[in-house]
């Protein structure tokens, strides 16, 4: 519980941002107080250290994704990532190869990208998924030919939790010499992440996705930025061998790092508790309500999601009814758009059933006390949603 709001809440958002672990914020402490040198400048013990204290942040997150520290280039997320992997690889490219695919679950920051490449002669196929999220794996073998220049799956969603079948989806991508993206954002931290079993090209990451601070990611680049030939979208200053110029965010850069060495040695126990947690939260709640819907691929799932659909509720009325509890409705990057989720369409919800969908995230530090709290919270607020028969605005439920 996030004790010092008033009233104190309980934070089921994680998957929208996560707390900054304070042992990440010891870690960064410094950075911000008593050494302000730039890594660029190495003419004076403070850049120096800075510039070493970069270099060790980079370690970490390599080794937390099983790559080596040349193939790390530090962004301001996954979002930065994910354009940097899209637009950059269709800038360095001449050829021939002018299709790219991705999927219709992706995060906006992949799909906006692929759609501004279409309008710059490239062809862009959005691939279908099943009702549990999974890429149409058939779809993607008649899909990818010679022409193909790159194909972007994320790793696992942002929404239902489901965890694509990266290894096949690279075997089919790899068969005819395209590259492969993934957006690893929600995954990273959470599951196991190996690029080189995965077989990768690009991985995208964020820091706060994993009890990072905000506004620091990076982008796993396969054999480092001179092998990809890829370009940048930023020019001037020559930072991240000169692919994201820029003074580096040293705090940010430190914390991040920190918060992946505690992922990779804290991350397996840390995944049982959560999914042992997430499936409690839930049987409490379908004891309550028989008819609730969970969508995704409940045997391959993120360990601390759950998305649910409530029957005859509306999602928004709902949340309004629970000020103390932090949930969302669907991906909180789309927050206030009048369209239900993309993402939910895909898997065949209907626009009402959408429009019903909770999207609940577990972290860190939520305990037993606080899910058996919120369980019970929740269903007794659908069920004075559902006695009023009315939303929380006074107006009838979507029909």
């Amino acid at each position: 519980m996030l004790s010092r709001l008033n009233p104190p809440v309980i934070y089921l958002d994680h998957h929208s941002s996560t707390p900054v672990d304070p042992r990440v914020v010891q870690v960064m402490m410094p950075y911000l107080t008593d050494n302000p040198g730039n890594p660029s400048n190495p003419y004076h013990l403070l850049g120096r250290r800075a510039a070493d204290a970069v270099e060790e942040a980079r370690e970490h997150v390599a080794t937390l994704i099983g790559a080596t520290r040349s193939e790390i280039v530090f962004t301001s997320g996954a979002t930065e990532s994910n354009n940097l992997a899209i637009l950059g690889t269709a800038l360095a490219y001449c050829g021939p190869r002018k299709r790219i695919i991705t999927c219709a679950v992706e995060h906006k920051s992949v799909l906006e990208p692929c759609r501004r490449l279409a309008d710059r002669a490239f062809e862009v196929i959005i691939l279908p998924v099943d009702r549990m999220g999974h890429v149409d794996l058939l779809a993607l073998e008649r899909a990818v030919d010679d022409h193909t220049l790159l194909v972007s799956i994320q790793l696992a969603n942002n929404e239902i939790g489901t965890i694509q079948e990266l290894e096949q989806i690279a075997t089919i991508v790899k068969r005819r010499g395209a590259w492969l993206h993934c957006d690893g954002a929600q995954a990273v931290g959470k599951i196991p992440v190996d690029v080189r079993n995965l077989n990768i090209d690009f991985l995208s990451i964020s820091a706060h996705k994993l009890y990072g601070p905000k506004g620091v990611g990076a982008l796993y680049i396969r054999g480092g930025v001179k092998r990809s030939g890829l370009q940048p979208l930023a020019f001037g200053g020559g930072q991240e061998w000169a692919l994201r110029p820029g003074t580096v965010n040293v705090p940010g850069v430190v914390g991040f790092g920190e918060a992946c060495r505690l992922c990779k040695e804290e991350m397996d126990a840390e995944s049982l508790r959560l999914a042992a947690l997430r499936d409690r939260f839930e049987q409490l709640l379908l004891e309550r309500i028989p008819q609730l819907q969970r969508n995704g691929d409940l045997s391959h799932r993120l360990p601390n999601n759950s998305s649910l659909m409530f029957p005859d509720v509306d999602a928004d009325a709902l949340l309004l009814n629970l000020p103390d509890i932090a949930l969302s409705t669907g991906s909180a990057c789309t927050a206030g758009a009048l369209e239900p989720s993309h993402v939910l369409q895909a898997i065949g919800l209907t626009r009402e059933q959408a429009y019903r969908t909770v999207r609940v995230g577990l972290g860190r530090f939520n305990t037993q006390e606080e899910v058996e709290t919120a369980a019970t919270r929740i269903a007794e607020a659908a069920f004075r949603i559902r006695a009023l028969g009315t939303t929380a605005s006074g107006t009838t439920p979507r029909a």
